[in-house]
């Protein structure tokens, strides 16, 4: 599987949780272990304005959009285009981004689902990539927190499904129960590789029937344990949950959203990566 990384996406942000160390030390590591790497070009704004209102973009270029969370720094709109181009180049190519800023919390127009905060977020790269395929697609959503972005973005679409298996009470403070086409599988705090294997093996079985042609992940690592969302996982965790989502059978491609530990990042994508090359085997 290629890589997708452009060193740009470390110029920023050098005191924030959200940190360049993060994907820079996991970059390290996937560069160590021979993956082929690719580099993006930013999203067009065609690409953008088929998520986002146009109000939205306008004060994101502005610096006009910034909570506590997700500051406004100098030029994070080119930053955040860089990373939906990442996002659409893993798609085309059924590839891994490993770009950042990460984009699962940011709604049509920033702050989603009546949370205030964006969460680290400005675009929302996963939804800027399913529109451009435009194509029947399931949205898997494995970060610790609930994709809220994601969802209120696609909510009601019938070509979309969305999955999310996150950490309950927890930031954003939505997912609870599931709505139409999303399907929320909340779980609670360091419950442990084999309920969260268990409750995604459901949850994949739960869409069998279900018509779509591509599978895009929302790839969020911080349910590694001691992360910001831990659920007591493991590196093994994701090389099995990698196995799990070859078992769709369907062109498959991979974006970043949370993992804070750098070290622990980079082996558990590369245990996710190896795990789906491999195939299901439980």
């Amino acid at each position: 599987m290629k890589i997708v990384f452009s060193e740009k996406c470390l110029e920023y942000g050098d005191w924030h949780i959200e940190s360049p160390h993060r994907v820079k030390r996991a970059y390290e590591i996937l560069r160590e272990e021979g993956y082929e790497f690719l580099t993006p070009e930013p999203a067009s704004e065609e690409d953008i304005l088929r998520v986002h209102s146009a109000d939205y973009v306008r004060r994101l270029k502005d610096g006009l959009v910034a909570d506590a969370d997700t500051p406004a720094y100098e030029g994070i709109y080119e930053y955040a285009r860089l990373a939906a181009g990442g996002a659409i180049l893993a798609a085309q190519v059924c590839g891994f981004s490993l770009m950042r800023p990460p984009g699962h919390h940011a709604g049509r127009s920033g702050a989603a689902l009546g949370v205030y905060t964006r969460g680290f977020c400005y675009l929302n790269n996963i939804a800027i990539a399913v529109k451009f395929l435009n194509k029947p697609t399931l949205i898997l959503d494995i970060d610790g927190h609930h994709g809220n972005g994601t969802q209120e973005i696609f909510q009601g679409e019938e070509d979309v499904i969305y999955i999310s298996l996150h950490r309950y009470p927890n930031y954003p403070g939505t997912g609870l129960t599931s709505e139409s086409n999303c399907l929320n599988y909340p779980l609670w705090a360091e419950c442990g590789e084999e309920e969260y294997l268990k409750t995604l093996s459901e949850a994949l079985r739960n869409v069998e029937t279900r018509k779509f042609e591509v599978v895009a992940v929302s790839a969020g690592f911080d349910t590694y344990k001691g992360d910001l969302a831990s659920l007591n996982l493991t590196e093994n965790s994701y090389r099995e949950i990698g196995r799990l989502i070859k078992t769709l059978d369907r062109p498959t491609f991979f974006v970043l959203e949370g993992g804070y530990r750098g070290e622990e990042l980079g082996r558990s994508i590369h245990n996710l990566i190896r795990g789906f090359e491999e195939g299901c085997t439980i």
